[in-house]
């Protein structure tokens, strides 16, 4: 299987195993193998990155938390926390996904329930990230 080269600062060593015709993912947070799809990549880049470059314990990382959101239910890709203040999301997408406008506030609305000070929305090749200050998004250039 041919994965992309992702646009992260360091290379992480992942365990991944083939099972027939498909391959997995150990992720060491939830302790188990996940299809490794395009956007499984990508989320697992960024598990590694705030766990083994960030010193993040691992029980701080949310991974797919269910939301509700206008009466209707979510699942967020990755939540960064301290104590029980939530910190980051990550919204992450596959490489082939366009970052837009639209994506961006995608994830802006799964934060109006969750309240975060940050959020990166990322599909591994581009990362947007942005501080939510005094009632408004301002974006920055984060270094990953």
């Amino acid at each position: 299987m041919e994965l992309p080269k992702l646009n992260f600062n360091e290379d992480f060593v992942f365990q991944i195993k083939r099972d027939k015709d498909k391959f997995f993912i150990y992720d060491v947070v939830r302790k188990s193998w996940f299809l490794l799809t395009p956007e499984e990549w990508v989320r697992q880049h960024w598990v590694h990155y705030f766990h083994f470059i960030k010193s993040r314990n691992l029980s701080s990382l949310i991974l797919e938390k269910k939301l509700i959101l206008n009466g209707t239910t979510k699942r967020i890709d990755l939540l960064v926390t301290e104590k029980t203040t939530a910190k980051i999301l990550v919204e992450c997408k596959a490489p082939e996904i366009k970052l837009t406008e639209k994506t961006f506030e995608q994830t802006a609305r799964y934060n109006s329930v969750l309240l975060a000070e940050e959020i990166i929305l990322s599909n591994g090749l581009q990362h947007i990230s942005a501080k939510f200050i005094d009632g408004k998004y301002e974006f920055y250039k984060g270094e990953f």
